[in-house]
């Protein structure tokens, strides 16, 4: 298996992480009940949302991704 293979596998297990978290708060508020903050998940989204960017930088600052040159 290739970096750049596992790299895509990473972030999308990691997105699919955050809709999921997002998901779980919309049910929280919807329902209303209180057992677990809502904010606890949305605290969640955003902490993977973070990591999702700062795995992409690093990525792209050591060359395991490219970005493209001509996006047009």
């Amino acid at each position: 298996m290739s970096v750049l293979f596992i790299f895509k596998v990473v972030l999308v297990l990691l997105l699919l992480f955050i809709l999921f978290n997002l998901g779980r708060a919309l049910f929280i508020m919807v329902k209303g009940e209180q057992t677990v903050p809502m904010s606890q998940y949305l605290g969640r989204r955003v902490l993977f949302s973070v990591l999702v960017v700062v795995l992409l930088l690093v990525a792209l600052g050591t060359g395991v991704i490219s970005p493209n040159a001509r996006p047009y």
